[in-house]
């Protein structure tokens, strides 16, 4: 009986070496996005990624129709 014992454990053993060894790799998850400072639309109050937004005098604007809507061109 303890005979029967060890060689089900050195199966067991073995079947758990063998699947460990051929069972793909599991993928790394996927790096997180770097945070971008976000900055609020003068218009119309979206937020919006610092990188698309246009500035203008110290505010910035998510597009630029807001911007022009916001500052209309002067005479000239």
């Amino acid at each position: 009986m303890a005979r029967l014992l060890i060689l089900l454990a050195l199966f067991a053993l073995a079947w758990w070496l063998w699947r460990s060894f051929t069972r793909p790799k599991k993928a790394r998850p996927p790096a997180a996005p770097k945070v971008q400072p976000m900055v609020r639309c003068a218009h119309c109050g979206v937020h919006v990624p610092q990188a698309e937004a246009l500035a203008h005098d110290n505010r910035w604007y998510c597009s630029r129709a807001h911007l022009e809507q916001d500052n209309p061109p002067g005479p000239r």
